[in-house]
């Protein structure tokens, strides 16, 4: 068997894209059946790589055609950023499981999905793992245009708006990052990360602050920060039920790895947890505010998921061990939990055009398993015992009350009910509410089931037994706080 690498994670789905069609004209089955085996050992490898790193401690450096950092390109699997690997590429296997057949699609229109759903995987990896921060930008860039295209992937809704919208913001965002980049390389002439953050004293005060608002704020904008998130709740509700978790897990990790990266690697700022806190708070207040007023069940989870993204910023804006370790669990629930109620809500809405939430009156006697689920991931959400959102909001609200922050666990507990209220709206409708007869329920394909069974069983498991992850998560955090440790690992080999 081939020896694990993280290079993998990027050439084989690059690779596996731009041979599909290939495989498509051997038998036309292939296209489905042939991204599910490289998610699965993707999947496999993550359970392999991580393990060796948390086992032996010492991160995996792999140098790109033998040039060493810094005039080379280098990838970093370390424990945070492989963590947060293993997760993304397990989903994607979860992902392909449900989306296989999920809807009767023609040949060319399950090609584009699977390739893009490749693409945009490999992307959202490549800037996790990448330790050169133009490369990072050039992920950044596969993973956006994946993400434009299956946002317009039906024609029929109003994809194309939303991709259009989500397009010129994210044009924005990479404007940003690349003048950022810009002014890193004419000052330093490097573009290693590592190499960055062990000179980044030598720049001028002025040019470095400059550098670091424009890749906060373009890093920002593909993590979803208020007030730059505009095009997150048009993207999630017009593209393919599935790509909702994929927006949720892979995508805003993508873009808070990069953010966090900035502000705890490369940049030296003391304010930048200050101005985490300040933008994770405004994200939090402002995206669980509006989605407790959407009719529509994608906006709102849309806006829920944009919420949850606020507090994991606060969690890692404290700066602490407790943090960072709530901030790491959070990331790890919202990429399990949203995936599950994204899952379930697209059957749920499957036959109704507008997916309003008052469609679903009275499901939950049509569709026992997929309410079920549902209300599983909103009870897990909502911090719920004995389900696994429950740990992360008490580690966070543990963090907020070391740093003697009552008032913001206050706001965390007050979010909880607000959330509590929206959900439980949601979950009215299913099993209290008379149904209407107008849309006819869709039941999962067994495939489909089985995705959102292995979800909700994670979440379960976590929730009783929290120990199979923590300690995990625990060495991510020490590593994401090592910037000494990341920079002797890249440049002293």
């Amino acid at each position: 068997m081939v020896a694990a690498n993280p290079i993998y994670y990027i050439a084989l789905p690059l690779l596996t894209a731009f041979l599909l069609p290939l495989f498509g004209k051997l038998h036309k089955e292939l296209i489905r059946i042939v991204p599910g085996l490289l998610f699965a050992y993707l999947a496999w490898m993550s359970f392999v790589l991580i393990n060796q790193v948390m086992t032996t401690g010492q991160p995996i450096v792999v140098q790109i055609a033998g040039w060493k950092p810094p005039l080379g390109i280098n990838l970093m699997f370390t424990p945070f950023s492989g963590f947060l690997v293993a997760f993304i590429n397990i989903l994607a296997f979860l992902v392909w499981l449900y989306s296989y057949k999920f809807k009767k699609v023609e040949f060319d229109n399950a090609l584009k999905y699977f390739v893009l759903l490749m693409l945009i995987t490999a992307g959202s990896t490549g800037v996790i793992v990448t330790g050169d921060l133009f490369n990072q930008f050039v992920f950044l860039e596969i993973t956006a245009i994946s993400s434009y295209s299956l946002t317009a992937f039906y024609r029929g809704r109003d994809g194309a708006e939303a991709a259009f919208k989500y397009l010129l913001i994210g044009s924005l965002a990479s404007t940003f990052v690349l003048l950022g980049i810009l002014i890193i390389y004419t000052q330093l002439g490097t573009l290693n990360m590592a190499d960055i953050a062990r000179n980044i004293d030598k720049m001028p005060q002025s040019l470095k602050i400059a550098a670091f608002l424009l890749l906060f704020v373009g890093f920002g904008i593909e993590a979803e920060m208020f007030p730059m998130n505009g095009w997150a709740p048009d993207a999630y509700s017009q593209a393919p039920g599935p790509i909702g978790a994929v927006f949720a897990s892979m995508t805003s990790k993508a873009g808070l790895y990069a953010l966090l990266r900035l502000s705890f690697t490369i940049f030296d700022f003391s304010v930048a947890s200050k101005l985490l806190f300040v933008m994770g708070l405004l994200t939090l207040i402002f995206a669980e505010g509006i989605a407790l007023r959407q009719e529509r069940i994608k906006r709102m989870l849309a806006y829920s998921s944009i919420g949850q993204i606020g507090l994991i910023m606060i969690a890692f804006s404290f700066n602490t061990y407790l943090g960072f370790f709530a901030g790491i669990f959070l990331m790890l629930n919202h990429a399990l939990i949203k995936s599950l109620l994204f899952f379930s809500a697209s059957f749920l809405v499957y036959n109704s055009p507008q997916k309003y939430i008052r469609d679903l009156n009275g499901f939950g006697k049509y569709m026992p398993l997929t309410a079920f689920l549902f209300g599983l991931g909103a009870f897990a959400l909502v911090g719920f015992p004995p389900l696994s959102g429950f740990w992360s909001k008490f580690y966070l609200v543990t963090a907020a009350a070391d740093k003697n922050m009552i008032f913001l666990v206050v706001v965390i507990l007050s979010v909880a009910m607000v959330e509590l209220v929206y959900y439980f709206r949601v979950l009215h409708r299913l099993y209290f509410a008379e149904p209407t007869g107008e849309y006819e329920p869709k039941r999962p394909r067994w495939n489909a089931a089985l995705a959102m069974i292995l979800l909700a069983v994670v979440i379960l498991a976590i929730g009783i037994y929290p120990d199979m992850v923590t300690g995990y998560i625990g060495k991510a955090a020490h590593a994401i706080m090592d910037k000494a440790g990341y920079i002797q690992s890249v440049l002293a080999r």
